[in-house]
């Protein structure tokens, strides 16, 4: 008597947890806001998401910003990595961009490669999602 009634009892169990699980379907609490307020519910999918590092990407383009940037920026550019990349990177901020030419401990060659190749950075004001703990001089990509 035991077991039979043990079992049934798994079985009720069983039966209340299926209805559960199946329930019947909720409308969403977004669908009954056009009722509330006349307007159609903007997705957050479509709102634009931008934040201060978008936005100072988005303008100085693909210039080398060297306020900002870590090291690993100047790999694609012939005889600034790492050297010269790390002399940039650890003498900033910089006011304007020919205020690298100012680093002391330059010889004449990095001078000169600087020259050539002014027109791939720009100055920009530091913001600490790209400047804070040593993320500029090893940011952990091996």
């Amino acid at each position: 008597m035991r077991r039979l009634a043990r079992t049934f009892t798994v079985l009720g169990l069983l039966a209340i947890a299926c209805l559960t699980w199946l329930g019947t379907p909720q409308s969403s609490l977004a669908a009954g806001l056009t009722e509330v307020t006349g307007q159609t519910p903007i997705l957050l999918a479509e709102a634009p998401i931008r934040n201060k590092v978008d936005d100072k990407r988005a303008k100085i383009g693909y210039k080398i910003d060297v306020n900002n940037t870590n090291i690993r920026a100047f790999r694609k550019y012939r005889g600034f990595y790492p050297g010269l990349a790390s002399k940039i990177v650890n003498n900033g901020p910089y006011e304007k961009v020919e205020d690298i030419l100012n680093i002391s401990g330059l010889s004449d060659r990095q001078k000169e490669r600087l020259k050539d190749n002014m027109d791939l950075f720009t100055v920009t004001a530091p913001i600490p999602a790209f400047v804070e703990g040593d993320d500029r001089i090893n940011n952990g990509y091996y």
